[in-house]
């Protein structure tokens, strides 16, 4: 019988160097594409998963983040009064029920392993969700949605998985591979950011993630792995052969908004995918790639 995933975990005490001086006040989680954060993106996509319990591992200036999904009283006021009832219904349709968010802090910086540690009450017994809101996946049916049907299927780990130039799985998490089915794929090794001639592949997890709470137990020993971090990668490895563990390559486009032409192609991707504004948008387009 396969524990139904109700619980996702969201990484977000990073400080979005990258994008300084837009993120020296405000997380770059908080970050817009075309007219929703990052965080709201993520959030969303777990929802239509089935996903109704929500931890945010946070840091030091993200309360913006807990702040966007509360009910802003004197907003949904002056909405009504001056008869916006479609800004209105929008804000209440992203409201999310009483108690489904809590948050922990990532007081030190030591990699996404330990954030997930942070989060070890949180998980308690069950299996959980992943969601990097960097990573951005525009497709048909969400990507946590296509994750969480394998799992339903398979019960185990599952994660999402995506090719990548062999010259750059030493920036990623890469997989040694068993049977293929499908999209499905056997998960039969890990490597954290293998250089190239060492890499067993080139399929390399996205941040897109479900996993046993037993990978708890694995990151509590705080080992340290590549970058001198505690790596989830490190501790997934440690879970093959004793649970079903496969990749999917999921469908859909990834855009990594951690990074600024990534984040670039997502706006432009995101808007031109909208009824209300790819039209304008692929008419503005023209004037820039023809001149």
């Amino acid at each position: 019988m396969v524990k139904p995933l109700r619980k996702a975990v969201l990484p977000v005490a990073g400080l979005g160097t990258r994008f300084l001086p837009a993120t020296k006040a405000m997380p770059k989680e908080m970050l817009p594409v075309v007219d929703k954060p990052l965080i709201q993106y993520a959030v969303d996509e777990a929802r239509a998963a089935g996903i109704e319990q929500f931890c945010m591992v946070t840091g030091r200036g993200k309360t913006a983040l807990i702040d966007h999904f509360d009910i802003a009283f004197e907003l949904e006021a002056t909405l009504a009064e001056r008869n916006k009832r479609e800004a209105l219904d929008l804000l209440r349709s992203e409201a999310m029920a009483p108690g489904s968010i809590s948050t922990v802090r990532q007081q030190v910086p030591l990699g996404l392993g330990h954030a997930i540690w942070c989060a070890r009450t949180f998980i308690g017994d069950d299996p959980f969700a992943i969601l990097l809101p960097d990573d951005l996946v525009l497709s048909d049916t969400p990507c946590m949605a296509q994750l969480a049907q394998v799992h339903h299927e398979t019960g185990g780990n599952v994660v999402a998985i995506s090719e990548v130039p062999r010259e750059q799985t030493n920036r990623y998490g890469i997989l040694k591979t068993g049977e293929t089915s499908g999209g499905r794929v056997e998960v039969k090794g890990l490597v954290e950011k293998p250089a190239p001639q060492d890499a067993p592949s080139n399929l390399s997890i996205i941040g897109r993630y479900i996993l046993l709470p037993e990978v708890v137990h694995h990151l509590s020993q705080m080992e340290r792995g590549a970058g001198d971090e505690v790596q989830l990668t490190d501790a997934m490895s440690k879970l093959i052969g004793h649970a079903p563990f496969h990749g999917l390559k999921f469908t859909g486009t990834r855009f990594d908004c951690g990074d600024k032409v990534g984040f670039l192609e997502a706006q432009i991707a995101f808007a031109l995918a909208r009824p209300d504004l790819g039209p304008s948008v692929r008419e503005f387009l023209k004037k820039y790639v023809n001149s």
